[in-house]
């Protein structure tokens, strides 16, 4: 039986100075991520990056559509919708009031 996914549309600006969440734009999360778009490092670097500020397991994460497009669609396993929409409402906050990552 497969595990649900809770799906998060990302844009991904790679080559960036580094890793940073920008908040929503049109109800997609834009984020800058520090690797280049080459050989899946991006989509590696964004799996570890969302990872990290949403303290899961790399494996509970895949791209689950467009892997070779800046718009993503990130699945999450292990988290109910209103957990990760508590967590993303946190990351997408003015600069300002946003916490460090």
């Amino acid at each position: 039986m497969e595990k649900e996914q809770v799906i998060v549309w990302v844009r991904v600006q790679p080559n960036a100075s580094r890793n940073e969440v920008l908040g929503f734009k049109n109800g997609v999360l834009r984020v800058r991520i520090a690797a280049p778009p080459i050989k899946g490092k991006a989509n590696q670097e964004l799996i570890q990056y969302f990872s990290h500020i949403l303290g899961i397991k790399k494996s509970t994460l895949t791209i689950a559509k467009g892997t070779t497009s800046k718009r993503k669609a990130l699945g999450i396993s292990g988290l109910t919708p209103d957990q990760v929409r508590e967590q993303l409402a946190k990351l997408a906050m003015p600069k300002k009031g946003r916490p460090p990552v």
